[in-house]
């Protein structure tokens, strides 16, 4: 299982002040206590080490995950993506969406699910299946619905970068279960990945410059006025240098 970054000095500072003064404290005064008074500030630093070393590989693993859901090029690279880059980016895209996501500890195609989201209180599973040259057919649908029941969860998603058949379909329809189809993926993909920021603009070639302040020249949108939807030219420092041209 995977956590946030974050968790790991978390723990290792909780660790630090439960062993050095927390157990002193409270130890009772009896010798057969005597020695976890004395041993508990003796071990506290190497106990905040060992916590501290998954930190950078889970950081590290949590940006990989943002790079991949920010760079997928639409349907057909998901559909050449492992079974482990595929949950990689349903997990990155879950977590946009505002759920706590918890990865299973045992991943696999026979896991049974991938991923427990939580938001708002209520429990909603994910299974992802990597078929490409078939479609998923009632049986899968009838597996998450299992372990939705035995979980209690409110709600349930199987994800695919392929097809669902017609029965899959019918058996899901009206229960609290959401198909994610390829083309699905996408547009979940599409709506947790960061939006272009229009008042930015895109550049032009360096060497159209600002013939006021000297910056570069972006192009961008007008968005008010006579010309709303026209590009134009405008300089990259605005506000502070508003020169603009005609694109």
């Amino acid at each position: 299982m995977e956590g946030p970054w974050w968790a790991s000095p978390l723990l290792a500072i909780l660790a630090y002040v439960a062993l050095s003064f927390i157990v002193p404290a409270i130890a009772p005064d009896h010798p057969a206590f005597q020695a976890l008074r004395t041993a508990g500030p003796i071990i506290a630093p190497w106990a905040t080490l060992i916590l501290l070393i998954p930190m950078p590989f889970a950081f590290l693993n949590g940006r990989r995950r943002r790079r991949l859901a920010d760079t997928h090029q639409g349907r057909t690279t998901i559909r050449t993506l492992s079974r482990r880059k595929l949950e990689e980016l349903v997990t990155e895209a879950y977590r946009r969406r505002g759920y706590q996501v918890t990865e299973n500890p045992v991943p696999g195609p026979k896991a049974g699910i991938d991923l427990r989201l939580v938001r708002e209180g209520k429990l909603h599973l994910v299974h992802s299946k990597h078929w490409r040259s078939r479609k998923i057919g009632i049986r899968a649908v009838r597996e998450l619905y299992r372990v939705m029941n035995r979980e209690f969860a409110s709600s349930g998603s199987l994800v695919t970068s392929g097809a669902f058949t017609e029965a899959a379909r019918q058996f899901a329809n009206g229960k609290a279960i959401e198909l994610i189809d390829g083309v699905e993926l996408e547009r979940l993909l599409s709506r947790s990945s960061p939006s272009p920021d229009p008042a930015a603009g895109t550049s032009v070639p360096s060497n159209q410059a600002c013939p006021q302040c000297g910056s570069r020249l972006v192009t961008r949108t007008a968005r008010r006025g006579q010309r709303v939807g026209q590009q134009f030219l405008g300089c990259s420092s605005f506000p502070k240098c508003r020169y603009t041209r005609e694109h």
